[in-house]
């Protein structure tokens, strides 16, 4: 018996998107049947629904809030409890979607057992239907799903190892390193992960990766050749305020617009155009007359 309050099962999709729960199996199957994958970013509730009704296949709860919700220079800082309460709000919005938590850094970087009761806590705390974790992390990936946690792994620019790397760098680039990368991708698969992002590596080296894993791979900044992409949402629509990464394709200038409609609404506060009379309660015309009636007794009296 289940007594979990979380968004499952149909509704009724505003778009006719088909409205059939995405789990990781349906990934993989996915895959197999050569079908892309769509997959986004969200923070919150609102963007998370906009996404959801939107049809797109994988939702990540990504540090990368860090980033573009809170303002910060790198992903390191974004704690457990912020991306517990992120998720959380995701998740409420989100019936079809497969929703993926990024663990953060520091969560899993000590002992297997801690990054087991990590996740278990995004699985229980949050509604989370997965895990992502960054680096070629076989022992803790084979023990989650031991658990009955779905893995997302993830290789190539891990922006958790930001300082290792010495900046976000493109990964993969000689033989030996596109070669280890393939290791470590079959090495996670074999543990039991469910798809594989790749982020930040030559199109060539995700391609190859991507022929012979039998989970799905998601690229991010790493060619057309993976079996889905995912982009941060604050990107595509123009909500962040760096220049763009190279891979970065924006399909809305939603800055724009809501910078915008902030001005006109500071212009019409400031010359009383907002409210407007039919944007205003009135009382009813009983009670009006009383109040009138009253103020004429008061300027009476002080006349």
């Amino acid at each position: 018996m289940s007594g979990t309050n979380f968004p499952c099962g149909s509704f009724s999709s505003p778009n006719g998107i088909p409205t059939t729960k995405v789990t990781m199996p349906a990934l993989i199957e996915m895959k197999r049947q050569g079908k892309l994958i769509s997959s986004l970013t969200a923070y919150d509730y609102a963007t998370a629904r906009l996404v959801d009704e939107a049809g797109i296949d994988m939702i990540l709860v990504g540090d990368s809030l860090a980033m573009v919700v809170l303002g910060q220079e790198n992903t390191l800082a974004v704690t457990m409890d912020e991306m517990l309460h992120h998720t959380r709000a995701v998740r409420c919005a989100v019936h079809r979607a497969l929703v993926v938590a990024d663990m953060p850094f520091g969560s899993y970087h000590g002992t297997v057992a801690e990054g087991v009761a990590n996740a278990i806590r995004f699985v229980k705390e949050s509604g989370a239907e997965a895990v992502k974790i960054e680096g070629p992390r076989v022992e803790l990936t084979r023990a989650l799903v031991e658990a009955e946690i779905p893995v997302v792994s993830h290789l190539g620019l891990t922006p958790q190892s930001v300082h290792r790397m010495g900046g976000f760098r493109v990964q993969g680039r000689s033989m030996d390193a596109a070669l280890q990368l393939k290791a470590a991708a079959h090495a996670l698969a074999e543990a039991g992960a469910g798809a594989v992002v790749l982020e930040g590596v030559p199109r060539e080296t995700a391609a190859a990766i991507t022929a012979e894993l039998p989970i799905p791979t998601i690229g991010i900044g790493a060619g057309p050749d993976c079996d889905g992409q995912i982009l941060v949402l604050h990107d595509l629509v123009g909500l962040s305020f760096t220049p763009p990464a190279k891979f970065v394709r924006r399909y809305a200038d939603a800055g724009a617009l809501i910078r915008s409609a902030v001005e006109h609404y500071r212009e019409d506060v400031e010359h009383r155009a907002f409210p407007a009379d039919e944007e205003s309660y009135h009382l009813p015309e009983a009670a009006l007359k009383a109040l009138e009636a009253q103020e004429h007794a008061a300027t009476l009296r002080k006349a």
